[in-house]
């Protein structure tokens, strides 16, 4: 294998901090190693992609993912980090996805699988549950100059367990929305200053998730989706002065959203959109209101209910916890939710997704999400290579043009 070029060893280097010096001459193996490596993605083909399949010492490489000390957590950090410095100018604001895959495994050495309802193989009448791994992947949207679609980049990804198997294992049992909230908390202390907003399915339309989002300092904007039997209520009017105690939380309870579908009452609104690159021409009706679900304090939320004339796509409802926001921004929020299953589809297809063996509990913790991070790695490699090109390509340019000049500006103040 040839050496990286100077710009890929100064990318990587950043993450030299998260580990021992040893650990982390073995990690950069492992990363060009897997990189390269075609079909599985395991220890030994990372190895045999870089010419050391006939390394003595090749558990050493193993022990990175199984035994060495280092955290997942503190490199999700790093990784964000990066990212945002080589694709978000200055003060951008962060647009997060969220999801759940599936990563299919059998063995009896495998302690955390269960059954999981698989998205592939189910359709809306049949559920097809299937035995594995549940991840959860929180990415963020970034423009590349490649693509015309934003891309969805991983940087923290968890192991969310069933809830039997977490009994089985005597482990607190955290929900998929609970996992949301304290994976939000991380990039909120991490990004402070930061304006953030998420974007998930219907799963994480709970109402929790939304006062945990509204309760920051520097608040965080939930889109998700928002079933169309969800309760919802007007604000409460003000309450008369000879009437004693707590103030009402919640108003008259409003029309159902379902029955706003068949109501000829209902007051639809036009708006032309460009939706997974195409323009929709689409109509909505929105509101503010609260959402109240029992045993939950009522929260205030914006809600809006598509539909589209021409019957391209099922009417939908999305929820939005900022109520100033507009609903065209929050169905063009709701839409770059796809770009998520982008990336799973191509975790799949070039960087070997299930195709892990490792079965330790630790290993198992470790690999997936570093081959999730791994896919924005190559994008940040991509793009740094990308920009290396043109830098010298223009350098190379004034130096023809002008011979006499000591040095090209590009030398002299770096450029993203």
């Amino acid at each position: 294998m040839s050496n990286p070029s100077p710009e890929i060893i100064k990318l990587l280097a950043v993450f030299a901090v998260a580990f021992t010096a040893p650990t982390y001459a073995k990690v950069l193996v492992l990363i060009y190693g897997t990189i390269l490596a075609p079909g599985r993605r395991t220890v030994t083909a990372a190895l045999r992609a870089v010419g050391l399949q006939d390394e003595a010492h090749f558990t050493n490489y193993h022990r990175v993912l199984n035994r060495d000390r280092w955290s997942p957590w503190v490199v999700s950090k790093l990784l964000l980090g990066l990212i945002i410095r080589v694709l978000l100018p200055a003060e951008a604001p962060l647009l997060l996805v969220i999801d759940e895959t599936l990563e299919r495994r059998r063995g009896k050495k495998i302690k955390q699988k269960g059954w999981f309802r698989d998205p592939v193989r189910s359709t809306p009448r049949q559920v097809i549950t299937a035995l594995g791994l549940r991840w959860i992947c929180l990415a963020i949207l970034v423009p590349v100059p490649w693509s015309q679609r934003m891309w969805a980049l991983p940087f923290m990804t968890v192991l969310a367990l069933g809830e039997q198997t977490s009994a089985r294992l005597d482990k607190r049992h955290r929900t998929l929305v609970a996992w949301a909230e304290h994976m939000i908390d991380k990039v909120r202390g991490w990004q402070p200053e930061r304006e953030l907003t998420l974007v998930g399915d219907g799963t994480y339309a709970a109402i929790v998730l939304i006062q945990r989002c509204q309760r920051f300092k520097k608040r965080v904007t939930l889109v998700s989706g928002l079933r169309l039997d969800a309760r919802l209520f007007d604000f409460p009017g003000p309450q008369p002065k000879s009437k004693r105690g707590p103030k009402p939380k919640k108003g008259a309870r409003q029309t159902k959203l379902a029955e706003r579908l068949s109501d000829p009452l209902t007051a639809w609104q036009s708006l032309t959109l460009s939706l997974y690159g195409q323009e929709h021409r689409l109509e909505y009706v929105t509101s503010v209101c609260r959402w109240h679900t029992p045993g939950q304090d009522p929260v205030p939320i914006r809600w809006v209910l598509v539909r589209c004339p021409q019957d391209s796509f099922k009417p939908r409802a999305f929820c939005c916890s900022d109520t100033t926001t507009t609903p065209g921004q929050i169905i063009l929020w709701a839409s770059l939710r796809w770009n998520i299953e982008v990336t799973f589809e191509e975790l799949r297809a070039q960087l070997g997704f299930e195709t892990q063996r490792q079965w330790s509990v630790r290993a198992i913790e470790r690999t997936t999400p570093a081959l999730f991070g791994l896919f924005s790695l190559v994008t940040l490699m991509a793009k740094t290579l990308a920009f290396a090109k043109q830098t010298l390509k223009r350098n190379l340019q004034f130096l023809l043009s002008s011979p006499g000049t000591a040095a090209p500006p590009e030398q002299l103040v770096p450029q993203r």
